[in-house]
């Protein structure tokens, strides 16, 4: 098991977020490791469900290549806080936790590296705090609007077939998702499958198919390879064991009001420094995702990781840090 740094917790001042600093005290755990005095510290956001363990190749490396990494539980996860209420987890408020971080940090500006669901929240810190942003890397998530509801009903008109749709509801994926923690990730952190594997089987992220693991683990077949070892599931099983799922799924509870709220996010050109790292087995984020994404940032590097699945900077973590160091050090080294 890879070494992975201590957590030191931070109270976020909450300036930054719609809620303000009156609002409820945000507190992250965050572990780091580096200090790459004279470049832009480099910060990890983990998606779902996830940690910032979900770092732990990239920490080490990124730090030996001479900078400063900085990955936190984001709220709602493990030892940072979890408000709540479902609208406390907003993009605004994920936005707003990352820039009050940067505070407490007293760090400037940052290259943001998000995955999955950090990667929705890290391609919003240059629309609504371009101030603060060095660069932004993306591995799996492309700079692309987040798919709202009705767009996800015409795919899949019965909600318990699209995960996203399943979790909408409060209390129902908790109900299911909580009595098995260590089973979600036995089950579904494994490395890529052929994508005509899943089209065969009827499980793939297409119209008229069932997307939603998350409903029935028991009948997910075994078929891609662990990506985790024994003890490397046991972080995140006793995790979600001790807080449930709920704050990572009260993110998805905020698709339709994030699109409304934040039009400009996904749809408004970037000039910043990033950089696009595909998987090309990645069954939730295709690359053909990424398709636009030249149109849309104007300084863009993109990369695609072959035959790697979802979970592709811990099934490929050399080529994902090779990928990752290359750019961060021929672009602010």
């Amino acid at each position: 098991m890879t070494t992975f740094p201590p957590a030191v917790h931070h109270t976020l001042s909450g300036k930054h977020s719609p809620d303000g600093p009156g609002g409820e005290p945000i507190q992250l755990a965050v572990h780091e490791l580096g200090d790459g005095a004279g470049r832009p510290p480099v910060v990890f956001s983990h998606g779902f469900p996830e940690l910032a363990y979900s770092w732990r190749y990239q920490l080490p490396a990124v730090a030996d290549a001479g900078f400063r990494a900085i990955a936190p539980d984001q709220r709602g996860y493990n030892r940072s806080s979890a408000p709540e209420a479902i609208e406390a987890y907003g993009l605004g408020q994920l936005c707003g936790d990352l820039a009050d971080l940067l505070d407490a940090l007293e760090i400037d500006k940052a290259v943001f590296v998000g995955h999955d669901w950090g990667g929705f929240v890290v391609w919003a810190m240059p629309v609504l705090f371009p101030e603060r942003c060095a660069g932004v890397v993306g591995i799996c998530t492309p700079y692309t609007p987040f798919p709202g509801t009705p767009f996800l009903r015409s795919m899949f008109p019965d909600d318990d077939d699209m995960y996203m749709l399943w979790f909408q509801q409060p209390g129902v994926a908790e109900a299911v998702m909580d009595q098995h923690p260590r089973k979600v990730f036995e089950k579904l952190m494994v490395g890529g499958i052929d994508p005509e594997v899943l089209l065969e089987m009827g499980t793939a992220r297409a119209e008229g198919m069932s997307f939603n693991p998350f409903k029935d683990l028991d009948s997910v077949p075994d078929l891609g390879e662990p990506i985790a070892t024994d003890d490397e599931i046991d972080v995140y099983a006793e995790a979600f064991g001790r807080t449930g799922f709920r704050g990572g799924i009260n993110w998805y509870r905020n698709i339709d009001a994030n699109a409304a709220a934040y039009p400009d996010v996904g749809t408004r050109p970037l000039e910043l420094p990033t950089l696009m790292i595909c998987s090309e087995w990645d069954p939730a984020l295709p690359p053909a995702l990424a398709a636009n994404m030249p149109n849309m940032c104007g300084d863009l590097e993109m990369a695609t990781v072959p035959r790697a699945g979802h979970w592709v900077q811990q099934e490929e973590p050399e080529t994902v840090n090779d990928l990752l160091i290359d750019w961060l050090t021929r672009r602010f080294a």
